[in-house]
């Protein structure tokens, strides 16, 4: 749905390419068009890194949040699957860097 809003606008269409993708999976079995790799824009993938990571270490009413270091390993598990493994490497490189402790 956001996509559709989105797209409307001429000045966010690449925008809109990217919300509409980032569930898109790296392996190609991700929705709604099975983009696979590079295919998917790289804000997607990003996006998709990024989203996955605050859902699993946030709380839900349905379960406790993960650590930071549980969150951490499934991102890495999920490398080249759901993941683009570049993205997940620099995600977990920058909280490296700033030092923040998993």
């Amino acid at each position: 749905m956001s996509y559709e809003i989105i797209n409307k606008m001429k000045v966010m269409e690449n925008i809109a390419k990217i919300i509409r993708h980032h569930h898109e999976k790296y392996d190609g079995k991700g929705y709604p068009d099975g983009l696979k790799g590079e295919k998917i824009p790289l804000g997607s993938r990003i996006i998709a890194v990024a989203d996955a990571f605050d859902a699993m270490t946030s709380k839900r009413p349905y379960r406790d949040s993960f650590t930071m270091a549980q969150a951490i390993e499934e991102l890495k598990k999920n490398a080249g699957t759901q993941f683009d493994p570049k993205i997940v490497d620099a995600f977990i490189s920058v909280i490296e860097n700033l030092g923040i402790d998993y």
